[in-house]
């Protein structure tokens, strides 16, 4: 399959020409190690399954006594019940080069199984270490959530300070009446890409929430496809990211609507400080068949910095009618009507502007599908503004030296 380039509609505004492939290898199989994520996860409480991949291997696979008894798989996919038919159950062929190279060098992939009827208390978590310096990276997951069944799922991709490529692809299903509810979290070193893929496909009466927090890495790139497939599906997409230094944070998605009475919703959110750089590009596709479908798409840009830059291109593509779709997209600095009434009212600008941005996030904290996920968003936008304040602060300080 031929390198992707700018010219793709679907690539353009990407740094895929920055990318040196031969730089990175794939490693050999890999033991368990301490993660450096491990204790975050103690702020879940009672888990299904703990899973930690660890540069693409499964390493570690345990589930609550509990989750196994209802039914519950989390482990490799050639163990599973009906294992087999997993595999491009949501994505038949790869969208991309980075999707073929996942699937002819990426390791055994992991499956999480919840059969018909079982409805998890707990959530499976899924630990994606990358700690191999020079490493090619190909973390696969196979998610199922069968009819009438429910399930959280959340995923932490982190790393070491590694110069490394990480490709991971999620593939998820949810049967008829089924709810997935999945997070992602990316918190990657500040010299690793990462390609990613989503597909999700939903079934008649089944439910999708998933949530994105992108907050790492050199230049991250997800895209999600979220079909839906079967009368009555819903999908809800939120997102939120916060660049910093000369990051990039890229973002594609496609809501594809394939059957009647369909709904989707996509809320996503950005703060670009320093020289960092979003990309968000976003589609709603209503097929023929889709009648009565309603659809939405929203993205949101704040910069923070007169060197920051985002593009933001939403679209619609309606093939029948009796639809209700929209999209916007916003690219601007924090508001200054909003700024001015704290100000008005005693607030530092400092401060104010701290407020207004952790208020525009909230909202998508509120979407996410776990309490911790959401304290885990919150707790590392406070780290980046607590950076930025320090900036403000040492810069204020140095002009009032200099006037002195």
């Amino acid at each position: 399959m031929a390198r992707p380039d700018t010219d793709e509609e679907v690539w353009r505004y990407s740094r895929i020409g920055e990318l040196d492939l031969d730089r990175y290898a794939p490693l050999k199989r890999q033991r368990a190690t301490q993660t450096v994520v491990q204790r975050d996860l103690s702020a879940f409480g009672e888990m299904s399954a703990v899973v930690v991949i660890r540069n693409g291997w499964i390493v570690e696979a345990t589930a609550s006594s509990d989750a196994v008894d209802a039914g519950l798989y989390a482990g490799p996919v050639g163990d599973a019940p009906d294992g087999e038919s997993l595999l491009g159950a949501a994505v038949d062929v790869p969208v991309d080069l980075f999707g073929h190279l996942n699937r002819a060098f990426g390791p055994e992939p992991l499956a999480v199984v919840v059969p018909d009827g079982v409805r998890l208390g707990a959530p499976v978590v899924v630990v994606v270490l990358t700690d191999g310096d020079g490493a090619a990276v190909f973390p696969r997951v196979l998610v199922r959530v069968g009819a009438d069944a429910s399930a959280d799922v959340v995923e932490l991709h982190t790393s070491t300070k590694v110069d490394a490529l990480v490709a991971p692809v999620l593939e998820a299903t949810v049967g008829r009446d089924g709810h997935l509810r999945h997070a992602l979290v990316q918190e990657l070193g500040p010299r690793v890409w990462q390609l990613g893929h989503q597909a999700f496909q939903v079934e008649k009466s089944g439910r999708l929430e998933a949530f994105a927090a992108g907050l790492g890495g050199d230049y991250a790139r997800t895209r999600t496809d979220c079909r839906l497939v079967g009368r009555g599906a819903d999908g809800r997409l939120a997102a939120a990211y916060y660049g910093e230094d000369d990051q990039t944070l890229d973002f594609r998605t496609f809501q594809d609507h394939a059957a009647p009475d369909t709904t989707s919703t996509l809320l996503f959110k950005g703060a670009l400080d320093g020289e960092s750089r979003s990309v968000y590009t976003g589609l709603i596709r209503v097929r023929p068949e889709a009648v009565r479908t309603v659809a939405h798409q929203t993205n949101r840009n704040v910069k923070l910095s007169s060197d920051a830059w985002a593009e933001s291109v939403p679209n619609l593509e309606i093939e029948t009618d009796d639809v209700v779709c929209s999209h916007a997209s916003t690219v601007s600095p924090v508001d200054e009507d909003q700024r001015f009434f704290l100000e008005s009212r005693g607030v530092p600008t400092v401060a104010a502007e701290r407020l207004l941005l952790e208020g525009f996030f909230e909202d998508v904290a509120a979407a996410s599908p776990h309490p911790a996920v959401a304290a885990m968003l919150r707790d590392a936008l406070a780290d980046r503004l607590d950076r930025r304040d320090a900036l403000a602060d040492g810069a204020s300080g140095s002009a009032g030296e200099g006037a002195a």
